[in-house]
């Protein structure tokens, strides 16, 4: 069975936590990810008197009331409750799916910072950047052995010409970097740009992170012999 909200706590509820539980009530139903459109129309079903057109509200969903709540500089997306998973394309992150539990529970839905907000922003830059590198489609595609050293300083944010003790300087804070990234997305779940880091992206990085070291760890020791 799918749970409501109190009609008591109806009229106190701010337009953002209404999109929330409309989002709620979707991915209940079986539609995750689900569109923007059908986060219009399931919002406007549920809170019409909020989300109808003026002058039509029983009639005709109010879209731009709707858009500009999931992607406004206070919408869902920026604080972390909606995740991004395509082109117009959401899903409840976990900090979204705790809250909305929260509010059909009848408590106060707390204000919480954003995990991403924990990791400063050129870490979240390299995590980001690490996610897309090309080492990680290929080894995702069984390419290892297309893999070459210039893939691998790339992956780290590392300079080939990278030299001395700065080599594992930076090999170390990868590691750390993804011991925080995992604690965090474990934790609280992590969104980064309206992206959402999964326990499985940074397992992922761990893989490749060790394949690559292994693979050019002779390239690793000639940098660190240099001076």
């Amino acid at each position: 069975m799918i749970r409501t909200v109190p009609n008591s706590n109806r009229t106190n509820l701010t337009l953002p936590e209404m999109i929330l539980l409309a989002a709620w009530k979707l991915e209940q139903q079986g539609h995750s990810p689900f569109s923007a459109e059908d986060l219009i129309v399931a919002a406007w079903k549920e809170f019409p008197k909020a989300f109808g057109l003026r002058g039509y509200a029983e009639q005709y969903p109010d879209a731009n009331r709707v858009l500009s709540a999931i992607m406004g500089e206070r919408g869902l997306a920026k604080r972390g409750w909606l995740a991004k998973v395509g082109q117009k394309l959401y899903s409840l992150s976990r900090d979204g799916q705790r809250i909305a539990k929260r509010i059909l529970e009848g408590q106060e839905p707390e204000e919480e910072t954003p995990a991403s907000s924990r990791l400063p922003r050129e870490q979240q830059k390299l995590l980001l950047h690490m996610l897309d590198a090309a080492a990680v489609d290929k080894f995702v595609t069984g390419q290892t052995f297309d893999l070459t050293f210039a893939d691998a300083c790339k992956f780290w944010d590392l300079g080939e010409q990278t030299t001395g003790e700065a080599v594992d300087r930076k090999l170390q804070a990868v590691e750390k970097l993804l011991d925080t990234a995992q604690e965090l997305a474990t934790k609280h779940g992590l969104i980064i740009q309206q992206r959402e880091i999964t326990d499985s992206d940074i397992e992922l990085l761990r893989k490749v992170h060790r394949h690559l070291k292994e693979r050019f760890s002779r390239h690793l020791m000639l940098l660190r012999s240099r001076n």
